[in-house]
């Protein structure tokens, strides 16, 4: 980091700035795991040697599957019609969820998995990285995705495809084809696909007032590994709006009980009538730990994919135009060359509010709108609070002295 800046200097001569930059929040990128060792993440809170991890990619890629399984089409109002190859057809007559209790029965995995299992794909991505002793070199990785749109909009996850030079998408049939990214949002941890074919099987979403409960069938469908495509597993809902972090960003997700793994990232949460209520994005591990999967609520998917497709971006976020990093010790301080432990940027986006301010690379964030912040996620959630054009006061540490600047949060755009 650049310590070395002026102490009474933030930009535009020897006054501080009356008006500071929005400045864009953006986490740490999600860390890719290998299949072989999956790398921890950070301890989440919510139980005793919980570790969450996001669980998008496998390092080795392996054949896919070649079958093609039943369809799903339409039918009458409250019916969900499965068309087989063969041409024979069973009808799902709707289960009633708006109220609590519900008298019908629901239907088997077998039957659910036949039916969904075409909505979701394999996702194959090449990073190009560099460094002392390799030189230049490709990575590969691996998740899953949901399909969207019966002519090619794929949701995944954002840390699937984040920092991806080419992207790749196996249908279930085998076939595959070259994606781009028509948008993707980081805060969610989601991101919209874009291939070129017709004819597809999107998946059916729940409505926005489906009743999800607790102790509920939960189907996970995916790639796990990166060479298990179609991979079905199940369990049940195990919670409700659970508070998660992961990477600096406190998430609201469904926790279930359906075995995930790497690789599953970006695929399905199915309920037991074949509908979509989660894109499944983290798991939990450590020693004696089982079970304990997360996935994104499939009413968030369904707002962030119609921004995503429309705009590119999430209408409404608030943009800070930096990259942070948290130092939590003094020898941590002395690795990065800073004075003492704190947040400090790491990356201020360029030709944004915060480096049309004079914000720097080794600053210290003291405060945000008069709430302290030590880490990442503290910050975000000081952000959150508020909405774009909202004007706030942040502190921040240079050089030892500490200087004020009245920020006006901006749009994110991507």
């Amino acid at each position: 980091m650049n310590n070395n800046n002026n102490n009474n200097n933030y930009g535009y001569g020897s006054n501080y700035p009356q008006q500071q930059p929005q400045q864009q929040y953006t986490q740490a990128p999600y860390t890719v795991p290998a299949y072989t060792a999956q790398n921890p993440g950070k301890k989440s809170g919510v139980s005793l040697g919980t570790v969450l991890v996001s669980i998008g990619a496998a390092a080795v890629i392996g054949l896919t599957s070649g079958y093609v399984g039943t369809r799903m089409g339409g039918g009458s109002a409250g019916e969900t019609v499965l068309k087989a190859d063969d041409g024979t057809s069973v009808v799902f007559q709707a289960i009633d969820r708006t109220s609590t209790q519900s008298s019908q029965s629901a239907y088997s995995v077998a039957d659910v998995a036949e039916a969904v299992v075409d909505s979701v794909v394999e996702i194959t991505t090449e990073v190009v990285s560099t460094n002392n002793f390799m030189g230049q070199y490709i990575s590969q990785g691996a998740g899953s995705g949901v399909i969207f749109t019966m002519d090619g909009y794929i949701m995944t996850n954002h840390h699937v495809i984040d920092g991806a030079q080419s992207i790749t998408v196996t249908l279930r049939n085998g076939q595959s084809y070259p994606a781009t990214i028509v948008g993707d949002d980081s805060q969610d941890d989601l991101a919209l696909l874009k291939i070129e074919a017709t004819g597809l099987t999107p998946a059916v979403l729940a409505s926005e007032n489906y009743n999800l409960r607790v102790g509920e069938t939960a189907i996970a469908i995916g790639n796990p590994l990166g060479q298990l495509g179609g991979t079905v597993t199940s369990g049940i809902v195990s919670a409700l709006d659970r508070q998660i972090e992961i990477d600096g960003e406190v998430m609201t997700l469904l926790q279930t009980s359906a075995a995930i793994n790497p690789g599953n990232s970006g695929g399905g949460l199915f309920n037991d009538s074949g509908e979509l209520i989660g894109i499944v994005n983290a798991k939990s591990s450590g020693s004696d730990i089982e079970g304990l999967g997360f996935a994104i609520p499939v009413n968030t998917v369904r707002t962030v994919f119609a921004d995503l497709r429309e705009y590119g971006y999430v209408k409404g976020r608030v943009s800070l135009g930096v990259s942070v990093i948290s130092v939590t010790s003094r020898t941590a301080a002395w690795m990065y060359g800073v004075s003492e432990p704190g947040l400090y940027i790491s990356k201020v986006e360029s030709g944004s509010a915060a480096a049309k301010a004079g914000l720097e690379s080794g600053d210290m964030i003291v405060s945000f709108d008069g709430t302290e912040v030590s880490s990442d996620s503290e910050l975000s959630a000081a952000v959150k609070k508020h909405s774009v054009g909202d004007t706030v006061e942040m502190v921040i540490r240079r050089n030892g002295q500490d200087y004020r600047a009245t920020i006006t949060l901006e749009e994110y755009k991507g």
